[in-house]
């Protein structure tokens, strides 16, 4: 069994900082839909009991388009979406690795995902 490492986190500003813990072999995806795409958002997706906000709870904004399930959360002050609850994981984060510290995913390289076609694709998400 691989053993889970805490891992930190943050917003461009600081003001959002939160904690996830992950194994070294959990996968990073990279997706095509329309907002990773503008991004250039990479997932790491956890369950709830993985992820931490350690702090800015208060300066959060959220934003919700499509189904509406997916809850994209940004800071308010810098506008850096650096985690937030995916539609395909309604219980659980998906943290965007560049937004770790310490880059302690250097070197890994993403599995792809269509999320153009989310409908057909999104089973893909449970090989964790």
């Amino acid at each position: 069994m691989t053993r889970h490492r805490t891992l930190s986190g943050g917003c461009h500003c600081g003001v959002v900082r939160f904690e996830v813990d992950a194994t070294p072999d959990t996968p990073i995806w990279s997706c095509n839909c329309s907002m990773c795409d503008m991004t250039g958002y990479l997932h790491l997706i956890v369950d709830s009991a993985c992820f931490r906000l350690t702090s800015g709870q208060a300066r959060l904004n959220e934003y919700r388009f499509n189904s509406g399930t997916a809850r994209h959360l940004f800071c308010s002050v810098c506008g850096i979406k650096s985690f937030y609850v995916p539609r395909s994981h309604p219980d659980g984060f998906s943290v965007n690795v560049r937004c770790l510290d310490g880059q302690p995913f250097a070197g890994v390289e993403p599995k792809s995902f269509d999320g153009q076609q989310w409908e057909q694709n999104a089973g893909v998400f449970g090989e964790r």
